[in-house]
């Protein structure tokens, strides 16, 4: 039975202090009452952060035993021990695994063949004994197969501490390197290592070269980049042969390569210096790199030069640009392209053998599903491993023969249980947004679901960074989908679904219109009999939580529950601070608010400015107290607004974990009883 505020006598909801703080930009003053929220060190911000836990914890505590239950279903369709499919680099096959009991895999190999005696290479649970948090970064191996290269983050920080453990004696290497970031490459001699390290605002801004058996003291300085708009990171040719360093900002990019057999040459080399506005991306074969790059191309298009003079006056066509295709990624194999586009709004890919020139897709059945690449560390070989997955159909690996168009199912996720497909359905629906563009929205529910406007649905939705937003089944969804809940995802712009130009118009002065599409979305699924707003409930988290934000401030009527996980609603403060992750680089995809113009437009539909006096939805919010991407500060500062204005007697909860980050719990168990806790919250909050 749902209940609200007004039944909780026992606890009543806290009241944040109001201390005035006035920010002044452009001649504009805005008033921040909870400013001061953003100092840690203040012991009032940490009680308030546990009395709103407090309360949360009241306000749920009716429903402990559906919490229960849920997370009983969803552990109880896991095959919790299981093992990935192997894949094979050298003479070793690697995969992970995981034990029922434990929280984290473990990450092993075979040697010759799969039926060879097991190495354990690295037990996550060992490593994540005595800490209420871990998270594992890089693991790479050595190109020898005898060292590995890995790295941990204890808090959510996302400050990795890097290590290197001796595979034949199974003894750490002395020295370890802290304030990592997530890319490290080894040269071919199997004793140098290129890794990165971040600045103050978690930027990875520098990379170094580091010999196996030295002090981290001796490491040499190989590359800065001073510029705050870019980060750096690096990878490795598929064919082994270059060390790539990737110079990333948001919408330019500039490639540098080093031969990976000669890691006494500290001067990588440029590819094509940046220009603003152009990306471009590198891949390896023979004596070519192989460019995707949106040079006067909106949707990419794929070039060929020769490694010799690789600058842009020598790039040659080999996949021109096409207006109704974008060109997502190309992988290299030794004698075939695998080209990865998006078609409609959905992933596809074809093979194309660099002998005959011949080409063919890659086909997929269901209406609306994801592809990836697998792993595919080996060049030579004619097999191509994939990704696939629907709302219905649960990851799949498959190995691809590139000649032959054979494919074979490796492995299916096994859902424990009797999951029958056969009793869902997935679509692809059309909603239009105000100014006539087609939406799609991907959704699934249980057959015989009547379209009468009762059933209660979970819409969600992303909308930024080109961000297309994957269509994946969930065992877990399993709890919603069997309670009569309709899921759908609305792929609305900002993401990448539709072509760089669906991203080009959710961006900037066009931010408004990721917002106006998923509103669109939630009234087409009201129209067509799917739902009703008293049935409607919708989540996001980080950017999808300024979705959540920006939308119940604009139509709070249309939504009867709102979910917002880690949720970026202080957009213009936070992009003002320079000293911040989410500042500097964040002008590139929302716009510069020194400018007034983008000043103006963001505040105006910034979430947290724009809480006005009013009835709002059910609203769960989530924070993590090291979250390093979106502050704590950001939920707990909008959760004390909205307690502060609203005028309605719903539910409001802000729930911080205040021992993770921007991902939330780690380990498999812990993050399904945040899960299990959030479906609860709306399964009571619509009644169901």
């Amino acid at each position: 039975m749902m209940i609200d505020n007004r039944s909780l006598t026992f606890l009543t909801p806290p009241v944040a202090v109001k201390q005035l703080q006035v920010l002044e930009l452009h001649g504009d003053k805005r008033v921040d009452n909870y400013f001061w929220m953003r100092d840690r060190e203040n012991e009032q911000v940490i009680s308030y952060l546990e009395a709103e836990n407090a309360y949360t914890d009241s306000v749920m505590k009716h429903t402990e035993s559906l919490q229960t239950k849920l997370y009983e279903e969803m552990l109880g369709r896991i095959k919790e021990t299981d093992l990935s499919v192997p894949y094979r680099k050298g003479e070793y096959y690697y995969y992970s695994r995981t034990e029922e009991g434990k929280a984290y895999p473990m990450f092993c190999r075979k040697k010759g063949s799969l039926e060879a005696p097991e190495e354990m290479l690295l037990d996550q649970n060992e490593l994540a004994k005595g800490y209420e948090f871990f998270s594992l970064g890089v693991v790479e191996v050595s190109p020898n197969h005898q060292i590995l290269a890995y790295s941990v983050d204890m808090t959510g920080a996302e400050e990795y501490t890097l290590y290197f453990l001796d595979l034949t004696t199974f003894q750490l290497y002395s020295e370890n390197i802290p304030d990592t970031y997530y890319s490290l490459e080894w040269a071919n001699d199997n004793k140098t290592v290129f890794y990165t390290k971040i600045d103050d605002a978690n930027r990875p801004f520098q990379v170094f070269r580091h010999t196996l058996g030295t002090s981290s003291d001796e490491d040499i300085l190989i590359y800065e980049e001073p510029d705050k708009l870019f980060n750096l990171y690096l990878s490795k040719t598929r064919s082994e042969a270059y060390i790539l360093l990737a110079v990333q900002g948001n919408i330019t990019s500039e490639i540098h390569y080093l031969d990976a057999n000669q890691s006494s040459n500290l001067n990588f080399q440029v590819i094509q210096p940046r220009e603003n506005g152009v990306l471009y991306s590198v891949e390896h074969h023979s004596d070519f790199f192989y460019i995707v790059t949106n040079e006067e191309a909106i949707n990419f298009k794929l070039m060929k030069t020769a490694i010799a003079s690789p600058s842009k006056e020598n790039w040659q066509t080999v996949i021109p640009h096409r207006d109704d295709v974008m060109l997502s990624d190309v992988s290299a194999f030794a004698n075939h392209l695998l080209i990865h586009e998006r078609q409609k709004g959905l992933p596809v890919a074809r093979v194309r053998n660099l002998s005959t020139e011949k080409e063919h897709y890659i086909t997929f059945p269901e209406p609306t599903y994801e592809f990836s690449e697998g792993s595919n560390p080996e060049f030579n070989t004619t097999t191509f491993r994939f990704n696939y997955t629907s709302l219905i159909t649960p990851q799949s690996v498959f190995d691809y023969d590139m000649e032959t168009s054979e494919r074979e199912l490796k492995k299916e996720t096994p859902v424990l249980g009797g999951y029958d497909r056969s009793l869902y359905k997935s679509e692809w629906l059309m909603a239009t947004a105000a100014d006539g563009t087609q939406v799609p929205i991907s959704i699934v529910y249980k057959k015989g679901t009547e379209k009468n406007g009762k059933n209660p649905l979970l819409l969600t939705g992303y909308g930024s960074y080109a961000y297309s937003y994957p269509v994946y089944f969930s065992s877990n969804k399993l709890s919603l989908l069997d309670r009569g809940v309709v899921f759908a995802i609305a792929h609305i712009r900002g993401g990448e679904e539709m072509g760089r130009m669906w991203y080009e118009n959710g961006k900037f002065l066009h931010k408004k219109n990721t917002f106006t599409d998923f509103i669109a979305c939630g009234e087409y699924l009201i129209s067509q009999g799917w739902t009703s707003p008293e049935h409607l409930a919708i989540s996001g988290g980080s950017a999808g939580g300024l979705l959540m934000g920006a939308v119940m401030n604009m139509r709070p009527e249309l939504f009867k529950v709102v979910v917002a996980n880690v949720p970026f609603v202080d957009v213009v403060t936070t992009i003002l601070d320079t000293s911040l992750p989410l500042s500097a680089q964040e002008w590139e995809e929302w716009g510069n608010p020194n400018d007034k113009v983008y000043y103006d437009y963001m505040k105006s539909y910034s979430p947290y400015d724009n809480v006005q006096a009013k009835d709002y939805p059910h609203t769960l919010i989530t924070a993590g107290l090291n979250d390093p991407r979106v502050k704590y500060w950001e939920p707990a500062k909008w959760a004390a607004k909205l307690r502060e204005m609203k005028t309605d007697d719903n539910i409001l909860l802000l729930k911080t974990n205040m021992g993770a980050g921007h991902g939330g719990a780690s380990g498999r168990y812990e993050q399904l009883k945040e899960l299990a806790f959030e479906y609860a919250f709306i399964l009571d909050t619509l009644g169901v």
